[in-house]
């Protein structure tokens, strides 16, 4: 599967996009529903959380395994997806669309421009 052109990735393997507010949209990649399989249940940060680039944010468990993603940026959750908690399934199902997990308020917006483009993130998985 090809990566969304339009956002950036962390070597954590979870997207970043940035909405026409500054807010952004985070969720995994491709990458751990290929490990996960169905996902069976999701755990997620609270709204006004305070979180850090690289630190642990969450769980996503499968049946047979447990991920723990990281923070792709610093900063304040501000929502949660209600249907990642609802129907985990979706987040490994449909990762870029409904599968989507939190949006953060950025602190350092210009984290965002650290991350990886698609192109470098493929290469970085070694799908390219």
């Amino acid at each position: 599967m090809n990566p969304p052109q339009d956002r950036r990735y962390s070597r954590f393997h979870v997207w970043a996009l940035r909405g026409d507010l500054g807010d952004v949209r985070s969720g995994l990649t491709h990458v751990p529903g290929v490990f996960l399989g169905d996902a069976v249940s999701v755990d997620l940060p609270s709204p006004r959380t305070e979180i850090f680039a690289g630190e642990p944010i969450g769980l996503v468990e499968s049946s047979s395994t447990v991920f723990e993603f990281l923070s792709p940026l610093t900063g304040i959750v501000v929502d949660v997806n209600p249907e990642a908690e609802g129907a985990p399934q979706k987040v490994t199902k449909d990762p870029y669309g409904d599968g989507w997990l939190l949006t953060i308020r950025p602190s350092a917006p210009e984290e965002l421009d650290a991350l990886l483009s698609a192109e470098e993130y493929v290469r970085f998985v070694g799908e390219g």
